[in-house]
């Protein structure tokens, strides 16, 4: 199952910079809008659809359910799957007349009513994590991308430690939890990134040897049994052959998570590409990464980051196009030019509660929103 020389081959045999996309929802009872345990009942009559059979898997809770690309030789096909999935997924949620919701967490359903879902691996994470497991409700975008080569595809992900804050803040969308305002812009990431073992950011290894001796450390001590226990931010997935980021919060408008994907997929091209020409940068100690990951789940973008190069702080507000001029190389390269809005999740729904909305009149706009473009097949880029 950990096989670290079969995994060395995989990304050895990989393909530069496919992709792959999933994201996650949470599965609402229409009138209430508070998660209901309905996973199995979908995933079963997703069975009868050819697209949603290969592309419906659960996600730790009963009351969530993923969507998968699978793999696209290009960004564009990646989308172009993706939304076939998602239309198709929408029409059966309303055909079993449930709704479907695209925040980082649900505002105000305990946690304590979830049920983790009946599977080998879940049944695995729940007796070893326990109450970290169950207060887990919390809902993301990941991206896969392939990479060719394990040690360049281990350079790729040190690269991209420093960089998974300023896409998490760009990704801000989970304002609120427990049913009030947390004061943070990214909670899902606090009660996820910030509790799970092996997850965050992780450290820089420098080569494929070095990780491998990591991953087969952590199996002969008995901290795990499968590559999936690795829950890091960004990770070379054993699998695939792929490079994935796992920073993002899930996005309420199709759109968004579009364009958000692929800014995603630049930053992990234009990593290797920054390898490849030998410019890439000293790894950034993960003491100083931390100091921008709390800035980015505190204040999303309506704060400061560091500049670790210059050692001083800059507008989170920045942080889009600096990214994108970072990014420009990959970008022309793969023909990727992201749509960023103007403000994230976490900023739009603060400024409506600002403005006087209850959270519940907050979080109805956000599921509008979600069922108006997910469900709609013109919305793709």
């Amino acid at each position: 199952m950990l096989d670290m020389r079969q995994v060395r081959e995989t990304f050895d045999a990989s393909q530069d910079f496919t992709v792959g996309l999933e994201e996650e929802f949470a599965i609402l009872d229409p009138r209430s809008r508070s998660l209901v345990q309905r996973f199995e009942e979908l995933r079963d009559a997703a069975q009868a659809d050819p697209v949603l059979a290969r592309s419906v898997a659960g996600e730790l809770i009963s009351s969530e359910i993923e969507i998968r690309s699978g793999r696209g030789e290009t960004f564009a096909e990646a989308v172009a799957l993706q939304a076939e999935a998602r239309e198709r997924l929408f029409r059966l949620a309303a055909d079993h007349d449930v709704l479907l919701a695209a925040t980082g967490t649900h505002p105000w359903s305990p946690w304590q009513e979830q049920k983790i879902i009946d599977t080998e691996h879940y049944r695995r994470v729940e007796d070893e994590l326990q109450y970290v497991a169950w207060r887990n409700n919390t809902f993301s975008l990941h991206v896969h991308v392939g990479i060719r080569g394990a040690d360049r595809a281990i350079a790729v992900c040190d690269r991209l430690r420093a960089v998974l804050p300023e896409l998490l803040a760009i990704s801000a969308n989970s304002p609120f939890l427990d049913g009030r305002l947390s004061g943070l812009h990214s909670a899902r990431t606090q009660i996820f990134t910030r509790s799970f073992p092996r997850c965050g950011v992780p450290d820089a290894f420098g080569d494929f040897a070095t990780y491998a001796d990591y991953v087969d450390w952590l199996v002969r001590v008995g901290s795990i049994v499968e590559h999936t226990q690795l829950w890091w931010s960004v990770r070379p997935h054993h699998a695939f052959g792929t490079v994935e980021v796992r920073i993002c919060d899930a996005q309420s408008r199709a759109q968004d998570a579009t364009a958000l994907a692929g800014l995603v997929v630049a930053c992990v091209a234009q990593a290797a590409l920054d390898h490849d020409e030998g410019v890439a940068p000293e790894p950034v100690p993960g003491r100083l990464i931390e100091e921008n990951l709390w800035r980015a789940i505190r204040y999303g973008l309506d704060g400061k980051m560091i500049d670790f190069e210059r050692g001083e702080e800059f507008p989170s507000a920045a942080l889009p196009e600096r990214l994108l001029e970072w990014t420009a190389p990959a970008r022309a390269a793969l023909g990727i030019d992201p749509q960023l809005p103007a403000e994230n999740g976490a900023q739009r729904q603060r400024r409506t509660f600002a403005a006087g909305a209850s959270i519940e009149e907050v979080y109805a706009a956000e599921v509008a929103d979600t069922q108006r473009t997910y469900a709609d097949a013109e919305v793709r880029t």
